[in-house]
């Protein structure tokens, strides 16, 4: 027999719901409504390895950004 439980629980968010609501919060622009729904419905470890790889990405840009800046100057 099938449970109850899992009609009345929703699916967990998309992988692209999970990143939208990762990067959203990095700006510092994630609604109240969408946070909470985010704790309610998603599992943590999908959020921490979005983040962890959405920073990696952002430090290797950054980095990549200032290198190419710094050998158009000349330095």
């Amino acid at each position: 027999m099938m449970s109850t439980e899992n009609k009345d629980k929703p699916p967990a968010p998309s992988l692209i719901k999970v990143l939208g609501s990762v990067l959203a919060s990095m700006f510092g622009v994630q609604s109240t409504r969408k946070r909470e729904e985010d704790f309610t419905h998603g599992k943590p470890y999908q959020y921490i390895i979005v983040g962890l790889f959405v920073t990696v990405v952002f430090i290797l840009s950054v980095w990549g950004v200032v290198r190419l800046v710094m050998s158009m100057a000349g330095v």
